[in-house]
């Protein structure tokens, strides 16, 4: 069969699809999209987590025909996703310019800045990636990389739902996703990191 869906916003088509194929398989292996990885096909691990319609699901256990004529946002479209709902929001205050001649930030954001929500703002117009990427980074959220693109599609979901999100709020976002490398305390240092920095306008 045939099947017509939007990811990550561009419209994509995927022919000879069969009855028992996945939404994974076809965004691996038909439209070219690794980011969601394939792992434990059980729906049990969270690696391939992207969005469908909006909602997070795991694409291992979504037939390819359940995507048709909807919208998937994988991890490859965080970014632009990210700046279109920066577009779409409004305005709530006007970020204050720095004074003339003040030093440049240093790379990165402190961990105890994160965790106080101190962050200092991301500008999110120089960065080619989503903030949610910009935080796993800066808050060494990052191992080995397998789970990452779940975590990070999830991650989003939260914060785009719930723009202060308590610890219990960021756990149950990401209880369905494995991490068997950082012991999940980085990870949530890059959610209330990226949580601290839209607060604060970036």
């Amino acid at each position: 069969m045939r099947v017509n869906l939007t990811v990550n916003g561009r419209p994509q088509t995927a022919d000879d699809v069969w009855e028992g194929e996945s939404l994974l398989y076809v965004l691996r292996e038909r439209l070219g999209l690794p980011g969601s990885k394939n792992a434990c096909e059980q729906g049990e691990c969270g690696s391939c987590t992207v969005r469908l319609d909006g909602v997070p699901v795991c694409a291992c256990l979504v037939a390819a025909g359940q995507a048709h004529e909807r919208e998937v946002l994988t991890v490859e479209g965080l970014a632009d996703h990210a700046r279109q709902r920066a577009a779409d929001r409004p305005a709530t205050h006007d970020t204050p310019a720095p004074p003339p001649g003040a030093p440049e930030p240093a790379p990165g954001t402190d961990l105890a800045a994160a965790r106080s929500w101190q962050a200092s703002p991301a500008d999110p117009a120089n960065s080619e990636l989503a903030p949610i990427q910009q935080a796993f980074l800066d808050a060494g959220a990052v191992q080995c990389g397998f789970c990452t693109p779940g975590l990070l599609v999830a991650a989003d979901e939260l914060l785009e739902r719930t723009s202060e999100p308590s610890d219990e709020d960021i756990r149950e976002a990401l209880a369905g996703n494995l991490c068997r490398c950082t012991g999940y305390e980085a990870i949530m240092d890059a959610v209330r990191l990226a949580a601290a920095r839209a607060s604060q306008g970036g």
